[in-house]
C-alpha cells in the first residue's frame, strides 16, 4: 500500500514539474477550465460532458508524453540529430491531433447561438460574475505566460 501511495506522489510531482516548466500544458489546462466553465451555459447531456472531459484529459496526457519524450531526447544529446528531431516532431504531432479533435468537438458542442446569447446576457446582467471572469482571464494569461515562477527555478536546480 505504501508503494502505491508513493506512486501517486510521484505522478503528482510529475504533473507539477510539467506545469512549472511547460507553457503549452498550462495553456491546455486553462483552455480546459474555460471550456468546462462556459459549458454551464449550454444544455449538454452526460455523454457530451464525458466526451469533453475525456478529450481534455487526452490533450493534457499527450502534452505530458510530449514533455517526457522531449526531456529524454534532451538528456541524450543537445546536438542536432535527425532521429531526435523526428521523435520530438512526432510527439508534438500527437498533441496537435488531440487538440484538433478537441477543437472540432468544441465547435460542434458550442454551436448553439441561443446559449451564447444566454451567456452574454448573464454576464451583462451580473457585473460581479463578469468582473470575476475578467479577473480570471487576466490570471489565466499570466499563468500561461509565466506559470509558478518560483518553483520553476527549484525544479531546474534539482535536475
Amino acid at each position: 500500500m505504501k508503494k502505491q501511495l508513493f506512486s501517486f506522489f510521484y505522478a503528482f510531482r510529475g504533473v507539477w514539474n510539467a506545469i512549472c516548466t511547460e507553457a503549452h500544458l498550462r495553456f491546455h489546462l486553462t483552455a480546459g477550465f474555460y471550456v468546462l466553465l462556459f459549458s454551464l451555459f449550454f444544455e449538454w447531456n452526460a455523454a457530451q460532458y464525458g466526451i469533453v472531459i475525456v478529450l481534455i484529459a487526452a490533450v493534457i496526457a499527450a502534452e505530458l508524453f510530449n514533455t517526457a519524450i522531449e526531456n529524454v531526447c534532451d538528456l541524450i544529446t543537445k546536438e542536432k540529430n535527425t532521429y531526435i528531431r523526428i521523435a520530438k516532431d512526432i510527439s508534438a504531432a500527437a498533441v496537435l491531433i488531440f487538440a484538433f479533435a478537441a477543437v472540432a468537438v468544441a465547435v460542434l458542442f458550442f454551436g448553439n447561438a441561443a446559449a451564447f446569447v444566454r451567456m452574454i446576457s448573464f454576464f451583462a446582467d451580473n457585473p460581479l460574475p463578469a468582473a470575476l471572469l475578467l479577473l480570471s482571464a487576466i490570471c489565466a494569461v499570466l499563468f500561461v505566460a509565466w506559470g509558478p515562477r518560483g518553483f520553476r527555478k527549484k525544479i531546474h536546480k534539482n535536475r
